[in-house]
């Protein structure tokens, strides 16, 4: 027997595979606007916003 889903509005978001969508993009754009072969470990973490992150997480657990 064989399960097949169902046809109509039953699609699901997965949010955390949308936002990995969503990143992998932005990489693809900043690879394709560098003027060098390969972007940087910095520049992936510019575009990845690391940083920003890493403070973010730190500002949580001050608080």
């Amino acid at each position: 027997m064989t399960h097949v889903a169902p046809v109509g509005g039953t699609a699901v978001q997965d949010h955390v595979a949308l936002a990995e969508i969503e990143l992998c993009g932005e990489l693809i754009i900043a690879a394709s606007a560098a003027h060098e072969d390969r972007l940087s470990l910095e520049s992936i973490d510019e575009v990845l916003k690391v940083a920003e992150e890493r403070a973010r997480e730190r500002g949580a657990r001050e608080a």
